[in-house]
């Protein structure tokens, strides 16, 4: 406003003006492009959720087909951060990143790892986006072949459910439908990586399985399973794994 309190309008405002429309276009160009990706992969239910996926989804999230089934929803993400503590937080099938993106807020470290060259590559721009990528190290690599290299206070474990079709199922056997590898050879090498496990699995995982795995140690490690909604809808199970041992 001016000394006779009218407003005024600079050059600035008009080339913010610009400026604004110009990224309003490239949001509906970028929408445009997602949705006809979504619709030919028979992924449109999917997008129809991208704010529930990345709540700044339109700030030019980038996404691969397999990302759109797979990454966590960002309220669970957030979630799970909140109860993994501070510490050094390992990622070890990290996708696009929604998980390791909500760990780089709370944690003092990260490191977020996928074999997958342009997973990571993705995981790493949607980091700048939050502007938490200076918080996390990303690697391109195979956990299993690395897990000996590795230490920290939590390690997170969301590995493929193998797609979509694990719903179809009334259980979910970890022994035979995990990949890469089965449930029980992933929770071995876990242990020995970090004293606090965390699993995402399926809603219809097989919870007697998931008491196995701890009642299989000497001592057993404390085991706490987390049901996960989302919309008051049943998403998924999250069980917390504590080593006992002093």
């Amino acid at each position: 406003m001016d000394e006779n309190g009218e407003s005024q309008t600079s050059e600035l405002d008009g080339h913010h003006e610009i400026t604004t429309t110009g990224k309003k276009k490239r949001v509906k160009r970028l929408r445009s492009q997602f949705a006809l990706q979504a619709v030919k992969g028979g992924l449109f239910k999917y997008w129809l959720q991208r704010y529930l996926l990345f709540s700044r989804f339109d700030d030019g999230i980038k996404m691969d087909e397999e990302g759109w089934f797979s990454v966590t929803p960002e309220s669970i993400a957030r979630h799970h951060a909140s109860r993994c503590g501070n510490g050094i937080v390992i990622d070890c099938f990290t996708g696009v990143g929604g998980n390791a993106i909500q760990f780089a807020m709370k944690s003092s470290h990260v490191i977020a790892i996928d074999i997958n060259p342009q997973k990571i590559e993705y995981a790493q721009h949607n980091a700048s986006i939050y502007g938490v990528n200076d918080r996390i190290d990303f690697v391109v690599g195979d956990f299993f072949q690395m897990a000996c290299q590795l230490k920290g206070d939590t390690l997170f474990l969301s590995p493929p459910w193998g797609g979509p079709d694990y719903a179809k199922f009334v259980t979910y056997d970890i022994r035979s439908m995990l990949k890469p590898h089965d449930g029980y050879h992933l929770f071995k090498i876990a242990k020995t990586v970090a004293s606090k496990v965390v699993m995402f699995l399926p809603r219809n995982v097989d919870l007697n399985q998931l008491a196995e795995l701890t009642l299989s140690l000497n001592p057993p490690w404390e085991l706490e399973v987390e049901k996960n909604f989302l919309n008051g809808k049943f998403k998924a199970i999250t069980a917390y794994f504590k080593c006992t041992a002093t």
